[in-house]
């Protein structure tokens, strides 16, 4: 008996796309701040590792500590809050194949 196939459930997530024009809601929606479990703010230097140092070539960064370790999302990423609340990164291209907008119309 070979392997059985199995489909996503269908759930629903809240998400941001991590930019400067929404930073100030990100650090709202992920908890920003000063304690190790908490994520926190970085910036990226062109290997797209975090750094500490600011410069105007460097892209911004958010570190989110995970039950797997520490994630870091680059700026243009989706930040996902999971079903348990928990947030992890993702790609746009990897966003944009897996979740479409939910329409806020009731029927």
């Amino acid at each position: 008996m070979g392997p059985k196939q199995y489909r996503k459930r269908p759930v629903v997530i809240e998400a941001m796309r991590l930019e400067w024009t929404t930073w100030q809601e990100m650090c709202e929606f992920v908890g920003v701040g000063p304690a190790p479990e908490q994520p926190h703010g970085c910036w990226i230097d062109e290997n797209g590792k975090p750094i500490p140092t600011a410069s105007a070539e460097l892209r911004m960064g958010l570190v989110i500590p995970t039950l797997e370790g520490e994630m870091v999302a680059i700026e243009g990423d989706w930040i996902i809050r999971g079903v348990a609340g928990e947030f992890y990164p993702c790609k746009n291209d990897i966003f944009e194949q897996t979740y479409e907008a939910v329409s806020d119309e009731r029927p």
